[in-house]
C-alpha cells in the first residue's frame, strides 16, 4: 500500500479464506526487508494455513524465494491484472476509508495504526456470514493448536 510521500508504504498481507488483514510499516521497500517480514508473519501459522502467497509483480517480493524454506509456494499475478488478486485490493480499498494516499504515515502512531487492522478484522461481513475476519480466522486456523493442548474444562 503506497502513499504519496517517498518512501511511506505498509505491507498488507491477506488470508483469502477468512478475509484476515495484516499490516506492517516499511521503512524501506527494499526485497530483503519485505522478506523478512513476510517470512516471520507467516512461520508462526501452522503449516495448513501458509501454503502459498500470492504477489504482484513490485520489485519488493524478489526474495519470495525465501519462503520457500517454510514450505511456501510462491507465484506472480499477471503484469496489469489486480482482478487476479482481487481479495486484497479490497482490503487496500476497504483501508483507504482510513488511510488515503495523501496521509503522511509518519503522523500516525503505531497504537493508531493497529487500531485500524483491528478495526478491519472486527467489522462483521456478509460474506463470511457476519462474523468477522478474526473470528473466522481464528476458528478456521487457529482451533487446531487450541484442540491438541487440552482437554476441554468440566462444566
Amino acid at each position: 500500500m503506497a502513499f504519496s510521500r517517498y518512501g511511506q508504504n505498509i505491507l498488507m498481507l491477506h488470508e483469502r479464506t477468512s478475509r484476515a488483514l495484516l499490516g506492517y510499516r516499511l521503512a524501506s521497500k527494499q526485497a530483503d526487508l519485505v522478506a523478512s517480514i513476510i517470512g516471520r508473519s507467516l512461520e508462526r501459522l501452522p503449516q495448513a494455513a501458509r501454503r502459498t502467497v500470492t504477489f504482484d509483480n513490485g520489485t519488493e517480493f524478489a526474495r519470495h524465494y525465501w519462503l520457500h524454506q517454510l514450505g511456501i509456494a510462491t507465484y506472480f499475478c499477471d503484469a496489469h491484472a489486480p482482478w487476479q488478486k482481487g481479495g486484497i485490493e479490497n482490503a487496500i480499498g476497504r483501508m483507504r476509508r482510513f488511510l488515503p494516499r495523501k496521509t503522511d504515515l509518519a503522523t500516525i502512531a503505531d497504537n493508531s495504526f493497529n487500531a485500524l487492522i483491528i478495526r478491519y478484522n472486527n467489522t462483521p461481513r456478509k460474506c463470511l456470514g457476519w462474523k468477522t475476519p478474526a473470528e473466522v480466522f481464528n476458528h478456521n486456523v487457529l482451533h487446531f493448536e487450541r484442540e491438541s493442548t487440552f482437554p476441554p474444562a468440566p462444566g
